[in-house]
């Protein structure tokens, strides 16, 4: 328990800022898990259209501290791969 009325406002901003990190990263990976699923079921077209909304997702996610850059970069290297990859077939 918080002793000082500075220590109950930062418990109380660190709930928030837990509640809101916690909301951003569980769409950022629902989004990336669509796209892998339509990627394994080899749905081409769908990939593609889910592809954008990923990368924003990944990028927005990246605004808000919830992915270091480089590891966005990576995600979306990787995807796009594997989506160019699925619509050369």
């Amino acid at each position: 328990m918080p002793n000082h009325k500075s220590a109950e406002k930062r418990d109380r901003q660190n709930a928030k800022r837990n509640e809101r990190n916690t909301a951003n990263r569980t769409k950022l990976r629902s989004q990336v898990k669509k796209l892998r699923s339509a990627l394994s079921h080899g749905k081409a077209d769908e990939a593609k259209a889910l592809h954008g909304e990923t990368i924003s997702v990944i990028d927005k996610a990246v605004q808000k501290g919830i992915l270091h850059r480089n590891a966005a970069a990576r995600h979306k290297a990787r995807l796009t791969g594997h989506v160019n990859k699925l619509a050369g077939k």
